[in-house]
């Protein structure tokens, strides 16, 4: 996915609005979300993978606003960011990867000062899950419902809960079902990426879909 410029262009247009001046990322993998970051105060990335925190370092080297750590957020590492007294957290195609998601959901949370939010962008219908969620190591795609209820038990209140992506929902419906791809398609990428992606992400911003390939959810700590 790395080469769908526009996709990317769209998360940042659907996550970033809600976002503060002291943000964590979880998950921030080799930073190709961070860059839309930095024009924050501070920014915290965090991953599990040593390596991807060296290459995000390197990539972003001379930045005095980042700070990147390798931990996860059942770690003492990530209970000790609340020292930065960030107010806001990111966490984009990250969640469905942990077992215990209440858990990691919790300890953003616990991190935030009271009023902080966290953005989730996650994958749903877990009646699309199928061959490339097993290989990316998915425990699980999510409806609202789900997720509000998670929301709910981990006492975040859902300040936006929508649907992203309706036209995917079918390309990977076939791909899950029809096709049983294990890896996402290049060609279906780059055409995706091109020729769908600018007006449908316009479309999408009028009127959210009832359904979609991911699920955008904004939660608010009280």
């Amino acid at each position: 996915m790395a080469q769908a410029v526009n996709y990317f262009a769209w998360q940042g247009r659907l996550v970033t609005p809600h976002l503060g001046r002291r943000v964590v990322e979880v998950g921030s993998g080799i930073g190709n979300f961070t860059g839309m970051l930095l024009n924050r105060e501070i920014v915290l990335a965090v991953d599990v993978d040593p390596a991807c925190v060296a290459r995000l370092r390197a990539r972003y080297a001379g930045r005095p606003n980042l700070h990147a750590f390798v931990c996860d957020p059942a770690g003492a590492e990530f209970a000790d960011l609340a020292r930065w007294r960030p107010d806001s957290c990111v966490c984009i195609n990250v969640l469905e990867h942990i077992e215990d998601h209440r858990q990691a959901l919790a300890a953003m949370a616990s991190v935030l000062a009271p009023g902080g939010v966290i953005v989730l962008l996650v994958p749903a219908f877990q009646a699309l899950f199928g061959p490339i969620d097993r290989n990316l190591s998915h425990y699980r795609r999510y409806a609202r419902g789900s997720l509000a209820q998670l929301a709910h038990v981990t006492g975040l209140a859902v300040r936006t809960l929508h649907y992203v992506n309706a036209i995917g929902f079918f390309g990977w419906w076939m791909n899950a079902h029809i096709f049983r791809r294990g890896a996402q398609s290049e060609s279906q990428i780059r055409v995706f990426d091109r020729y769908v992606v600018p007006w449908m992400s316009r479309v999408e911003a009028i009127a959210p879909p009832p359904f979609g390939q991911s699920l955008l959810a904004v939660l608010r700590k009280p």
